[in-house]
């Protein structure tokens, strides 16, 4: 083998490599929103996650992808260990389908139809329209297909280098004595796993077995074991993935490592002891495309059948592997969002998305106790909203810093959507946990000095609790639930308290110019009121952003004609208007006088 074909080999491995990163990359984006939808409805049931990763894979056409990724969704917290091991099972036959894709280049025979499905034909197109659609497509979703198609092309263009660098080989005596030695399955294991390891991808090592598998020295008996070593040698990428990570995330790098090497320890020595009794007539017949597609398929499959019903088992052997310290009830962080993940922006979105939910129901519960404690304080109560706001803070922080590492990546305009709703949104849960702290410290401040408002101002402060809790609940489950209809009812209520603070603040300047109530009381009702408008504002901030992001609107002018000229928004914030205004013992009829809605 010359110097001109060991260069052609290994660029055409190069481009091959390339391709799929391509390819991969836009079935990725493609698939974007649908992918964290996928992963929502994640599931410890292991047929479901078995169909799960299979899905998954065959979108990003990388095995090792898929548990990098599990990787780092169980570092993060965001799935158990136990969930993982079916989408394991389910990646290791997913990454199949590029060997199939490559037994196109197989194809022989001299009809017309025949020749179109060969990639020799079909691959300069692919790559012409690829090029055509990435260059002039104003959607990202037409970006896509042509990287898809151009990723695809470029792949079946590395592929033919390779079979073109190995095609003098099948003349040379040095090689077939060389093949001779992979009649030994130990060293066709060891081979298998040394070369996958080496450029951690099990579908392009079995596209070189594929390519060398043209010059007909390979023979089923020699690829069946190097086959099984290429699927323990992909384990490398999930084992360098799992330095510096938690135990938990440690035991996927385990998982997928005792999948491949029970499955290799099972069927290598089944095949070896049923060919000596038996003789199976393919052993030492040359192997192809097709063949090594197949056999590639066959163990995957066993294997998974025969380790599915064992899963627990599975996880116990991590489990000793990587054994449970008393740390691992450790010191965790509050949050981790692990940088595996920016591999796959999708999947890092959703990440997101969920640490956002924890945040934003960590908000709400801050801000719910922070409220009671108005009419029932407790020092340990007060203490965890200092200790619920920090972890808010730490949320924001770290939150916005992945945000805007992911917008650097290039993502669907529907996963730029929901980047776009938690950076706007983030803040506004932050400001609310602030504000909670705040209303808390008005709390402790008249439990400290021994001070309590008059009755009449406790009514008044639980009727606009009442709203404003109304509106809490509204706003954040718009944002959990990403749900516009929710969305379009916190602005009436907004409304609500404001005109509530105009007539609670009139309220207590009367009380004030009757001597009914201290000054000193009088500021912190005036500032819980303040605190409790500023509540609103922000969630009428979070509503107007998911309406503002998904609807192309302007927030400013939605709000305005609202306002003025929307019917349902009038009947709405009039029920609600109604409905406390009665609370506060004030006649219906005052509810719709001298307050006029803002502009």
């Amino acid at each position: 083998m010359d110097i001109f074909s060991v260069i052609t080999l290994f660029g055409g491995l190069a481009f091959f490599l390339y391709g799929m990163n391509i390819m991969s990359s836009g079935l990725e984006k493609l698939a974007g929103g649908k992918l964290e939808s996928i992963l929502r409805k994640m599931t410890s049931n292991p047929i479901k996650s078995l169909a799960l990763g299979l899905g998954i894979t065959m979108a990003v056409q990388s095995s090792s992808a898929v548990t990098v990724m599990l990787v780092g969704l169980v570092n993060s917290g965001i799935m158990q260990l136990s969930q993982t091991i079916g989408v394991l099972f389910g990646s290791n036959i997913g990454t199949t389908v590029t060997a199939w894709l490559l037994t196109l280049s197989g194809i022989d025979g001299s009809s017309v139809l025949l020749k179109l499905l060969k990639p020799d034909s079909f691959a300069p197109v692919l790559a012409l329209i690829g090029v055509i659609m990435t260059m002039l497509a104003k959607h990202s979703k037409t970006k896509d297909i042509g990287h898809i198609l151009a990723g695809f092309a470029i792949l079946f263009t590395g592929m033919n280098f390779m079979s073109d660098a190995v095609a003098p080989l099948k003349d040379s005596e040095a090689f077939r004595e060389l093949m001779t030695a992979f009649n030994n399955p130990i060293l066709g294991v060891a081979a298998g796993a040394i070369i996958t390891a080496i450029i951690q991808s099990s579908s392009a090592s079995v596209g070189i077995l594929q390519a060398i598998s043209l010059t007909g020295q390979l023979t089923y008996g020699m690829c069946i074991p190097i086959i099984m070593g290429q699927n323990i040698g992909t384990c490398i990428t999930a084992l360098i993935s799992s330095i510096g990570v938690n135990r938990s995330a440690r035991r996927v790098a385990i998982i997928h490592i005792t999948f491949n090497c029970i499955g290799t320890l099972i069927l290598l020595p089944l095949y070896l002891l049923l060919d000596a009794f038996i003789g199976f007539a393919f052993t030492d017949m040359p192997a192809d495309h097709m063949g090594i597609a197949i056999v590639h398929t066959i163990f995957n499959v066993v294997t998974t059948i025969i380790l599915l019903p064992f899963t627990r088992m599975l996880e116990k052997i991590a489990y000793f592997v990587i054994k449970e310290k008393d740390e691992e009830k450790e010191k965790k962080e509050i949050i981790v969002l692990d940088e595996r993940l920016l591999n796959t922006p999708a999947v890092a979105i959703e990440a997101c998305r969920s640490t956002t939910i924890r945040m934003a129901e960590l908000a709400r519960d801050t801000i719910l106790k922070s409220m009671e404690l108005q009419f029932q304080y407790d020092e340990a109560a007060a203490e965890k909203i200092r200790q619920l706001e920090d972890e808010i803070d730490t949320y924001e922080d770290k939150l916005n810093a992945y945000l805007v590492r992911i917008s650097k990546h290039s993502i669907s305009s529907a996963d730029s959507k929901t980047v776009s709703k938690m950076l706007h949104c983030i803040g506004n849960f932050e400001r609310i946990g602030d504000h909670a702290l705040n209303i808390m410290e008005s709390a402790k401040e008249t439990h400290d000095k021994g001070i309590h408002f008059s009755s009449d101002a406790m009514s008044e402060i639980r009727v606009v609790t009442d709203a404003l809790t109304q509106t809490i609940q509204l706003a954040f489950d718009a944002f959990i639930q990403n749900d516009l209809t929710l969305a379009r009812q916190v602005e009436p209520l907004e409304e609500v308290i404001d005109t509530l603070n105009i007539e609670l603040k009139n309220r207590h300047i009367k009380r004030l110019q009757n001597n009914a109530c201290t000054v000193e009381l009088g500021y912190i009702y005036q500032d819980l009121l303040t605190n409790f408008e500023r509540v609103s504002d922000h969630c009428s901030n979070i509503a107007g952003c998911l309406i503002e992001v998904d609807e192309k609107q302007d927030i400013h002018a939605y709000l305005h004609d609202l306002k003025k000229t929307d019917e349902t928004f009038q009947r709405e914030y009039h029920q609600h208007l109604d409905k406390y205004f009665l609370a506060l013992g004030q006649p219906v009829e005052a509810a719709h006088t001298g307050f006029v809605l803002d502009d």
